[in-house]
Formats: C-alpha cells, sequence, structure tokens
C-alpha cells in the first residue's frame, strides 16, 4: 500500500466513511447483545493531574433501555471481554487486558420472605434499597477478574492484577440504575458507582492504574434511526446552523438539533482503565488500541437450568466482536463480510482493502442526495462522490496512520485507533468537537475522546474534505493536502452533519469520564448533567 506522508492530513481523516458508533453492525452479533461493543475510546486523560495517564473504554450492551428491569444488563459471565495495545506498529497485540466476569448470589442465598409461614425466595433482583457500603437488597451480584497478557492474547504470560490496598484479584460491579427509589433519591447512584472505582497494580508497571466496569449514559450522540432509514434528512447544515460558515450549507438543510440525538435516553455498560502511558507506549511514544469479546466455541443448554449454569460452555475461544475506530463494520465493510470482520485480526485487514479503497457509502450519498443538491444549487452535478480511486487518503486513515503524529515507523497497516501519547491532552474547556481539523492535536483522529463529534468528521471527509484546502497550515492558515485535488470532490468542502451536536462539555472532567446512567425510574427523569 503507498504511504502517505504529512502531518497536516491528520485533519480530519481517521474513521473516514464511519458515521455511528458500533451498535448491532453485524448479522450475528445481533444474537448476543452481551458481547456486541459500541464504542471505543483512547485518550490522554484529561482529569486535572492525571495528563501523564491514557484512559482505555470499551463500552458494550448497546441501547439500553434504562427501565429494562427486573433483570437489568449483566455482562456474560461466560466470555471473555478484552482491551489489545499493540506498540511497536506490527498491527498485532503486545499487551492484552482480559476482563471475566462472575455471577454470584449473596453469601445467604436469594433473599427469602415469609409468605404465609412459609420462606419462599424472593422473585426480583432487588427488592431494597442500595447505597455505598449497602447492597442488602440485592439478590444478583457481579464481580470480574482481571489478567495482563503479555504478547500474543492467547499464549503469552498471563499477570493477574490486584487490587492495591487489598491485594483481592476479584472486583465488584456495581447495580444498575434501576430509578431513584432504588437509591434513595435522585443523585445518589454516582456516589454509589463511584464506589466501585478500584485502584489497581499493573505487572511491570511502577505506577498504579486505575479501573472500573458499570453502566454510564450513552456518550454517542447520533440521529440513528434516520441514518439507517435510507439517511432519512438532508446531512447538511443550514445556513443559519452553527459552524455553518466553516464548510458552507444548502438551504434546506438541518440545524443542529439535541431531539435529534435518539440514545439520549439509553445506557451502555463500560468496560474502563487509566493506564500510565510508559506502561502502554513503546521506544517511539504510539499506541494502536481496540476492543474484541470472544465466546467459547461450544454451547449446549443446560435442561434443568439453575442460576450457577444454564448452559455448559467448551472449546476454544472465538472472537464475535472487534472495535477500533467507530462504525467501520456498519459503514464501510460489504454487509456478506461483516461477520468475519467482527471475527478478525488488524494483522489480516488486507482481506478487506477494497471496502477502503473503493468505499460504498458516498455511492449511496450520491444516489440519495444527488437530485436534492442539485435542486437547492440550481445545479446540474452529475456525481458528489468523490472520484480519487484508489482512496488512499482512506487507506492511511484506516490502516496506516500518519508520519510525524501517530504513525508507526514501518508499522504494518490494520485497522485500529492510533494515539501519540507524547501529545498533552486539552483540557474539557478547550476541547474542539471536530478534533485536530479545529486545531486540537489531542482529539480525534490522534485517539478519540468521548467528546468528539466522529459523525461530523466522518460525514464530511468521507464525501472528500481532504481534498480541499483545511485550516493546517502555519498559524492555521489554508492549506491542501495534497492528497487529492477539489476537483475530486465536488462537495468537499460542505459541511455535513447529522445534526445531532456532540462537546466534551456534554460530559464528566473526570475518571471514568462518561456521565452517571439515565435512571430506570421516574418516567421523564431529566437527562444526566456533567460533573466537575
Amino acid at each position: 500500500m503507498k504511504k502517505l506522508y504529512g502531518a497536516a492530513c491528520l485533519a480530519l481523516a481517521v474513521s473516514a466513511g464511519v458515521n455511528a458508533s458500533s451498535h448491532r453492525e453485524a448479522p450475528f452479533i445481533t444474537k448476543y447483545p452481551q458481547v456486541d461493543a459500541t464504542d471505543f475510546y483512547m485518550f490522554m486523560s484529561y482529569e486535572p493531574g492525571r495528563e501523564d495517564y491514557v484512559t482505555l473504554i470499551a463500552n458494550y450492551l448497546p441501547v439500553q433501555a434504562a427501565y429494562g428491569g427486573p433483570n437489568y444488563f449483566p455482562l456474560d459471565d461466560n466470555a471473555l471481554y478484552e482491551i489489545h495495545i499493540d506498540n511497536d506498529g506490527d498491527a498485532t497485540e503486545d499487551l492484552t487486558f482480559q476482563f471475566q466476569f462472575r455471577d454470584e448470589l449473596p453469601a445467604g442465598g436469594v433473599i427469602p420472605l415469609d409468605i404465609g409461614g412459609t420462606s419462599v425466595t424472593s422473585v426480583l433482583r432487588n427488592i431494597g434499597g442500595v447505597a455505598p457500603g449497602s447492597e442488602g437488597g440485592l439478590s444478583h451480584l457481579e464481580s470480574y477478574s482481571l489478567s495482563v497478557v503479555s504478547g500474543d492474547r492467547r499464549t503469552g504470560t498471563t499477570t493477574t492484577v490486584t487490587n492495591t490496598g487489598s491485594g483481592d484479584t476479584l472486583f465488584r460491579k456495581p447495580f444498575d440504575y434501576a430509578g431513584t427509589k432504588t437509591f434513595g433519591g435522585a443523585g445518589n447512584y454516582e456516589s454509589y458507582a463511584r464506589s466501585f472505582i478500584h485502584d489497581v497494580e499493573i505487572p511491570n508497571c511502577s505506577q498504579n492504574a486505575r479501573v472500573f466496569v458499570g453502566q454510564r449514559h450513552e456518550a454517542f450522540n447520533i440521529a440513528l434511526g434516520e441514518v439507517f432509514d435510507l439517511v432519512n434528512l438532508v446531512p447538511i447544515e443550514g445556513d443559519s446552523a452553527p459552524g455553518a460558515s466553516d464548510g458552507g450549507g444548502f438551504p434546506g438543510g438541518i440545524t443542529q438539533d439535541t431531539a435529534r440525538n435518539q440514545l439520549a435516553r439509553n445506557n451502555v455498560t463500560s468496560i474502563a482503565m487509566e493506564v500510565h502511558k510508559d506502561c502502554l507506549a513503546g521506544t517511539e511514544g504510539i499506541i494502536g488500541g481496540w476492543t474484541s469479546a470472544s465466546l467459547r466455541q461450544a454451547s449446549i443448554i443446560n435442561p434443568t437450568a439453575t442460576f450457577e449454569q444454564p448452559e455448559v460452555v467448551g472449546g476454544a475461544w472465538a472472537q464475535v466482536s472487534r472495535l477500533g475506530s467507530p462504525l467501520v463494520n456498519e459503514l464501510v465493510i460489504g454487509y456478506d463480510m461483516k461477520d468475519r470482520f467482527n471475527g478478525s485480526h488488524p494483522s489480516a485487514d488486507g482481506q478487506f482493502l477494497n471496502f477502503v479503497t473503493n468505499p460504498v457509502l458516498p455511492a449511496i450519498l450520491n444516489i440519495l442526495f444527488l437530485d436534492p443538491v442539485n435542486q437547492a444549487l440550481g445545479a446540474t452535478l452529475t456525481n458528489l462522490a468523490p472520484t480519487n480511486f484508489p482512496r488512499n487518503d482512506l487507506v492511511a486513515a484506516f490502516l496506516t496512520g500518519f508520519s510525524g503524529v501517530n504513525q508507526f515507523a514501518g508499522g504494518t497497516p490494520g485497522e485500529m485507533l492510533r494515539l501519540n501519547t507524547g501529545i498533552a491532552p486539552t483540557i474539557r474547556a478547550n476541547q474542539q468537537p471536530l478534533g485536530v481539523a479545529a486545531g486540537d492535536l489531542a482529539g480525534f483522529p490522534n485517539g478519540r475522546r468521548p467528546g468528539d463529534d466522529t459523525v461530523d468528521i466522518a460525514l464530511r471527509v468521507v464525501m472528500g474534505a481532504l481534498c480541499h484546502d483545511l485550516p493546517v497550515g502555519a498559524g492555521g492558515a489554508p492549506a491542501n493536502l495534497g492528497l487529492c485535488a477539489p476537483a475530486d470532490a465536488v462537495v468537499g468542502n460542505v459541511a455535513f452533519t447529522d445534526g445531532a451536536p456532540l462537546s466534551a462539555q456534554e460530559l464528566n472532567n473526570s475518571f471514568p469520564y462518561l456521565l452517571t446512567p439515565y435512571p430506570g425510574s421516574p418516567v421523564g427523569s431529566p437527562l444526566p448533567t456533567p460533573i466537575d
């Protein structure tokens, strides 16, 4: 593959062709929502005093309706959840953090009630209040173990992670946010959840790490229904929309509208870690990262199921979910290859090259919007999709990174997030939703923060933004990256958007950054607000 150079081209590229988080992205994974990865974040921590740490967040179990009781959203105790780190550029993991979960009944068993003189166990998961250190009302507890594998994730050296203070090897996960009554009123859940942030000792790392696994508010903003209903919106900023001047709008385009975010009252389950950069990065200071989930190859249903053993599993681990950059699988990989991508490894991504060099999404957008755009402009354009084939700009975005910023010297192409740990984090107040494109070098696509608006970035890139002048020259002056010409992308300078804005100001300013989950009750509860 041709290597592309120039740090400036990082401005908009890494997730081209992507315009949402990864929810229900392949036919097979829809059968197993507990192991369906929704988003992966990797960024330099911007919590004050933690700037030398890297935060890794892998979200699973998509589109959780907060009211989804009585069992809510446990993770799969027969699955293996992993976060992989490549620190030498060979598109193969050098470190893997492995999480395995355990479902448990309370020490005394399910809570019994005296019913007419007969002791009968409770029918609900929770029948009493829950607070930090007081979970006596729960009939179902979740814990997990955490291991670090050096080298190959299946054959490398495995070491168990321990609690810094107690030396424990099991860590508790908080109960999901059933509602305000269960937790003693609005505002109490966050204190309860934060009591499950654990300080841990990472092998061969002199600095302690932090880990949290639990339910969080969905951080990804997108007009999800409209996007997958043949893009049932005109994804162009109207002239009155915020930011329209940065690319120009078309009459009749949409305006930014928080109501378009159809995930606003949904939750996810986050597996979050914060590890010192010196314990992750190699000699170049760059890391690649992705998350995966695996199941055993065989599962036999227990016809006389018990809580402890509803099924029997065996065989080798088989990867069923994979996620680096958002929505690669949904909108880049062909429908007949989506399950294969979920089971694949970054080092084998050459098999998917045609989906990147000759992307389908721009052609779909051309079919859907050629006539509306011509009508709006009074023009006679014959094609909206970029014509610079092969799309080597997208090859660099997906598979190689960019020289001088987040590209490994002599690295192997492979799809994963890439982060330069030598670039300092931007404080929350100064973060730009468009990341590097807006001059914020600590943002997407140099890693990915929860407040990076990857939707709008990606829509613009896939339609050819890199072919036009961008504010990446000296002092922010417009400059062309030399990847393609403006004539190759006739609408590449348009401010495409899904109309569901996102900003770091909507997120917390401390680990694990994602907001308090939306409560299951009462109906109509206000949306979560950031914590400083």
